[in-house]
């Protein structure tokens, strides 16, 4: 459990962070990619960002980050859903 309590952590605090400016999405992008395996729910919510944070979009800055902002808070509410 402590595992997934961390998780939620360092997403809380990834995603707080990233919105006020304080990361830039790479470092945002890497800290994602380098997530190891979790259980369900979260090993769901993490393949949709992994595969979110491979990909390259077309997206002005502003809908880039509005998007990656949802799918880090989509991994912390996992377990709500």
């Amino acid at each position: 459990m402590k595992k997934i309590d961390d998780l939620i952590a360092s997403v809380q605090s990834i995603h707080g962070r990233y919105a006020a400016g304080r990361m830039e999405r790479e470092t945002v992008r890497e800290w994602v990619l380098g997530l190891g395996g979790y259980p369900s729910p979260f090993a769901e919510a993490l393949a949709i960002a992994m595969d979110w944070f491979r990909g390259k979009h077309d997206l002005d800055a502003e809908d880039l980050k509005t998007r990656d902002l949802a799918v880090l808070k989509a991994i912390a509410e996992a377990a709500e859903t």
